[in-house]
């Protein structure tokens, strides 16, 4: 066994962090205000292009906001991608809203342009046409927005783009997260840039911008005293983790090369699996690598085996329309399910940034004589 983990995704330090983080600390700005906060949203608008972001506390809290902005509601639907992590979703309930779940493109893994249509016209026949539409850019790669946005403004549907896995991946030719009416981003620990928790409404709409920093500063008018007129939310960045995100995105190109470099070297190996395919309209980040198994192995056996070895792997995620959560919500699908599909045969593989070529020579090194040594149909069948 390993003496020390291999991990799936674990934060990397570029070195300047440590450096805003003393700022912060020796100008005594710790608290969710101060200069590393207003010099991070600017970085941040600039280095993806849009007018405006606001830096929050996480990236559900952005996806929480833009649905306050976009004034959704009770019994308001929502669609959202169903193979996505849950708190794309949870917002929606936050605001007492209906979320409606699409199935995956098999070509993208990402949110099905055909079956977004298929909804969209059979909502708008019964007169239930969704709110808004969030649209999850998966593990680094965007979905295919030109498609998705057109169908959307068609319907007058808001479009809320979940780029939390994709910052630095590109469609055509904008960044993830910029082309929707609202963009948000994720800061967690295991993203390809980190604030240790954290995350970023990005938009070009101005009374958006400001209507969500608002919020998320409890949402105190400018008074003497404390007013408030509406319900607000403590959402608001930290000066300190601001300042890491600084120093994180210095690297941010450099991080989006390793991974990239990192699933190429697993798809040159003798590995036999499918990889999630890059699509012809942008270049992926490849925050993880995700693969598929061959038919008919299980995922489970393999993932355990793998953690006897102290190495890091896991199943994408399970589709929202799955969840207990989500039992009594409505989804379109296509007639095979990509999505379910997607998570019996999925895996993610480990893509730290920091894991070196050697490293990652001995995980690839493993799986091979795994699949050497087993037969792969006497594993669990689904």
């Amino acid at each position: 066994m390993r003496a020390e983990p291999i991990y799936l995704s674990p934060p990397h330090l570029g070195g300047t962090e440590a450096d805003y983080v003393g700022e912060a600390f020796r100008d005594n700005w710790i608290a969710p205000v101060g200069p590393h906060i207003k010099l991070f949203e600017e970085e941040m608008a600039a280095y993806c292009g849009v007018n405006r972001a606001v830096a929050l506390s996480s990236g559900t809290a952005a996806i929480h906001l833009a649905l306050d902005v976009l004034g959704v509601g009770k019994g308001d639907r929502v669609y959202c991608s169903t193979l996505t992590f849950v708190a794309s979703a949870n917002p929606v309930l936050y605001q007492q809203a209906e979320p409606v779940f699409i199935d995956s493109d098999p070509e993208t893994w990402n949110m099905s342009p055909e079956v977004l249509e298929r909804a969209l016209k059979f909502d708008a026949a019964r007169g239930k046409l969704p709110k808004a539409c969030i649209v999850v850019n998966l593990y680094g790669q965007s979905a295919d927005l030109k498609p998705i946005n057109q169908l959307c403004r068609k319907y007058g549907v808001y479009v809320v783009e979940d780029a939390a896995e994709s910052l630095g991946a590109v469609y055509q030719s904008s960044f993830s997260g910029t082309l929707g009416d609202i963009g948000i981003f994720s800061f967690n620990g295991n993203k390809i840039i980190t604030t240790s928790g954290g995350g970023m409404l990005v938009t070009d709409n101005a009374d958006f911008a400001d209507q969500a920093a608002h919020l998320a500063t409890q949402a105190k008018e400018a008074a003497e005293h404390y007013e408030h007129t509406r319900c607000g939310y403590n959402y608001r960045m930290s000066n300190i983790s601001a300042g890491i995100g600084r120093g994180q995105l210095r690297v941010l190109n450099r991080r989006v090369n390793e991974k990239r470099t990192i699933y190429q070297r697993y798809a040159e190996s003798a590995l036999p699996f499918t990889y999630m395919p890059e699509a012809s309209y942008g270049r992926a980040t490849r925050w993880l690598t995700a693969a598929l198994l061959p038919e008919g192995v299980a995922s489970v056996p393999f993932i355990h085996k793998l953690r006897t070895e102290r190495i890091e792997a896991r199943r994408v995620w399970k589709p929202l329309h799955l969840q207990p959560l989500f039992k009594h919500a409505d989804s379109f699908l296509h007639e095979r399910n990509t999505a379910e599909m997607l998570f019996n045969r999925g895996i993610c593989l480990p893509s730290g940034t920091a894991m070196s070529a050697s490293i990652q020579q001995e995980v690839i090194g493993f799986m091979e004589e795994y699949f050497h040594q087993s037969n792969p149909q006497e594993a669990v069948v689904f």
